[in-house]
């Protein structure tokens, strides 16, 4: 898997990971976390590539559609857009001007990854169990902390471990990268309403 692909597959993790918790079998959890068909909210993400000094830093927001995938928006420093669907991942700037797409049909890795998050979205346990060791605290004031850590040699080959943290909904998440870089991210301004995909929504889809 190179390390473009490497990189979307992370940014779409980071995507999809609220509803993940409600795919585990930790009962605890899936009591606190909202299961929802359309979820919005903002992102501030900071990358800390190895061997650099200075993270990476970029902000923006996210609409993950149960029935349709994710679109993952960065808005600073530099606008554009990664979209997710079960078959494909769909990059572009944000006027459209320019994009590279990328067929799960013709990418076997890629397919294997986008089965993974699916899984996670559709609250499919056993899938879930199958590719990572799942680790739980459950915290005071409706709180909880989560530890992933890839079963599959292939996942392993993107994700050494994920963390992640929040309440009704994910608040926190720490992605330690096979090739020691590491993403951390904060999601804010959450909302589970309207229930339905705008129009201008839909079409990014598309």
């Amino acid at each position: 898997m190179n390390r473009f692909l490497r990189t979307l597959c992370v940014l779409v993790m980071l995507a999809v990971v609220a509803p993940a918790l409600a795919a585990t079998d930790v009962e605890a959890v899936k009591q606190r976390v909202a299961k929802v068909d359309v979820l919005r909210g903002e992102f501030t993400q900071e990358k800390q590539v190895a061997g650099f000094k200075n993270p990476l830093r970029s902000q923006g927001r996210f609409v993950l559609a149960q029935d349709h995938g994710v679109i993952w928006t960065t808005l600073k420093p530099f606008p554009s857009e990664v979209v997710v669907t079960r078959d494909r991942i769909l990059s572009r700037q944000s006027d459209g001007s320019s994009r590279v797409e990328l067929d799960g049909r013709q990418q076997p890795a890629m397919r294997s990854v986008n089965a993974i998050m699916f899984a996670l979205m559709s609250g499919d346990a056993q899938a879930l169990s199958a590719q990572f060791t799942v680790k739980v605290e459950v915290l005071p004031g409706n709180g909880w902390k989560m530890q992933l850590t890839p079963r599959s040699a292939m996942l392993g080959k993107v994700f050494a471990q994920l963390t992640l943290s929040g309440d009704r909904y994910v608040r926190e998440v720490q992605i330690n990268e096979a090739n020691q870089d590491v993403t951390r991210i904060q999601f804010a301004g959450m909302s589970d309403t309207p229930t339905t995909l705008s129009t201008d929504e839909g079409r990014r889809f598309e």
